[in-house]
């Protein structure tokens, strides 16, 4: 309940600024681009793929907006000095990192609902079926919401916003480059690697339309391993 109240305490921040729908605007208006030139402009391939490029373009702002809606969740208490606070209020640790976390993640959900209309253009001009865009759009709410828990880890670490959008950045690409390592490195490294990868080894499943365990499972146990080292952090900052 006391998460829930933290939650709503903080939309109604982003409401209030107009720092948050600058970033939605932005990246919406971007991807908008990308849809139109890279998805849409390729006439000649057939309705599925075209969806699938959506999802594929689609994933990687998913990842920029949750950078950009994270950084301010903790960091912004710091720089502000309004966390000591929330410290001295009857809320835990858990509370705040979890009511922070879900602020954030329903301002990802509106951003990624107001991309449904580009898939529903590619339905109405060709063949798709509502379970591809049911599975794609789950594969961005969970891709988001790993990489939003990453972004409320960097937040916790850093001492204003800035750095904190460096850090998630940081974090995230080397999450996302162990793919590479995994090319490079033999087993069981490799197998290691390979499954440690946020984008290449999960997320193309759910851009074909299909909806594996291990990828579900992988993207909610990041979620919860980065909101735990988030919750740590801010009880080591308690009793400095």
């Amino acid at each position: 309940m006391k998460a829930l109240l933290i939650a709503r305490r903080e939309i109604a921040g982003y409401l209030r600024t107009l720092s948050g729908y600058i970033i939605v605007a932005v990246i919406l208006a971007v991807n908008g681009l990308f849809f139109n030139a890279f998805a849409l402009g390729k006439a000649a391939e057939r309705s599925a793929t075209v969806l699938s490029n959506f999802f594929y373009y689609s994933s990687g702002f998913t990842i920029v907006a949750s950078v950009f809606i994270s950084m301010r969740l903790l960091a912004e208490e710091r720089q502000a000095g309004t966390l000591p606070l929330l410290y001295s209020s009857p809320v835990r640790d858990r509370d705040i990192v979890l009511g922070k976390y879900l602020a954030g993640l329903a301002f990802l959900a509106v951003y990624l609902l107001c991309t449904l209309y580009m898939p529903l253009l590619v339905m109405v001009h060709g063949k798709v079926s509502v379970g591809h865009i049911v599975a794609g759009y789950a594969g961005l709410l969970l891709l988001g919401s790993a990489s939003l828990a990453v972004g409320t880890f960097g937040s916790a670490l850093a001492k204003n916003q800035l750095m904190a959008a460096i850090i998630t950045a940081c974090m995230l690409v080397a999450l996302i480059l162990c793919w590479l390592l995994a090319r490079i490195t033999e087993q069981p490294l490799s197998s290691v690697f390979s499954a440690l990868s946020l984008w290449n080894q999960h997320f193309p499943p759910f851009q074909a339309g299909l909806v594996h365990l291990r990828d579900v499972a992988y993207y909610l146990l990041l979620t919860y391993v980065a909101l735990f080292a988030a919750t740590r952090v801010l009880e080591a900052r308690r009793w400095r």
